[in-house]
């Protein structure tokens, strides 16, 4: 049961969060009065946010495509501008399509296609990190066909080879130097594997491109994000491995998305 805040106390609450260096304090504050069920939960929220770790993991989900969806301690965080590869791949979907959400996080992608997709699919998830499997599972519960725990295709059952449609991977790909420039929040309170995509920050794309052809189906596609500034690499990757691509920016997230089809 939420408490019913004064004006007085959600205007401490925003000072408190504006002076730990919170940018959106006031929307923060919202989400944090709205969460807590009583005034000592209140307090405890509000110093842990405080302290720098995420919004999400205080309050223990996260606003994604119109969904909440959990988000444990450690688990990482679905960013905004991802909805845009979920909007994409749902495009894709066709009445019974075989959806797989590898690097799955906490499952948000699988889920925002399986609630926006006009028809139902069957929906596979993987993820390596124990945690985030943990959260997909409760996400996906009831949607997602099977979700797996394991180091990227080797997760998969063998009967899923060449036959799916629509395969998202958003993996990791920031450089491992440039690890230290990002956020705390995320820096310090996500799981690093979930962040570090190698010395280009195409490492895990390289592998999961190496292997998409042989677990899609005729004609599906592999999607995926990327920076701007990675995905003339992350095209010619594609190239190599068999695969017409394409590049899709949208400019209100800033994302930058890429389809590669099996041909």
């Amino acid at each position: 049961m939420p408490i019913f805040p004064s004006a007085s106390l959600r205007s401490s609450v925003v000072s408190r969060l504006r002076a730990a260096g919170c940018v959106f304090a006031e929307d923060e504050a919202r989400i944090l009065l709205s969460a807590a069920a009583s005034p000592a939960g209140l307090a405890a929220m509000v110093r842990s946010r405080a302290d720098g770790r995420p919004l999400e993991h205080v309050v223990g989900w996260a606003e994604f495509a119109g969904l909440r969806i959990a988000v444990d301690p450690g688990v990482f965080v679905p960013r905004r501008r991802s909805e845009f590869l979920a909007a994409t791949a749902t495009a894709l979907t066709s009445p019974g399509a075989v959806v797989l959400d590898l690097c799955c996080g906490s499952g948000a992608l699988g889920a925002a296609v399986a609630a926006a997709a006009a028809h139902p699919v069957e929906l596979y998830a993987a993820d390596i990190d124990p945690g985030a499997v943990r959260c997909a599972r409760r996400n996906l519960a009831g949607v997602a066909a099977g979700v797996f725990e394991g180091d990227l295709f080797a997760a998969l059952p063998a009967d899923l080879r060449g036959r799916v449609d629509v395969l998202i991977a958003n993996v990791p790909y920031v450089p491992t130097g440039d690890i230290g420039l990002l956020p705390p929040e995320a820096r310090l309170h996500e799981a690093r594997p979930a962040l570090d995509g190698g010395a280009d920050g195409l490492d895990v794309l390289r592998r999961v491109v190496a292997e998409a052809p042989r677990w899609l189906a005729p004609g599906g596609s592999l999607l995926f994000e990327t920076s701007e500034r990675q995905a003339p690499t992350a095209l010619a990757v594609t190239g190599a491995a068999g695969l017409t691509a394409v590049e899709q920016w949208q400019e209100d997230l800033d994302a930058t998305v890429v389809s590669a089809t099996l041909r």
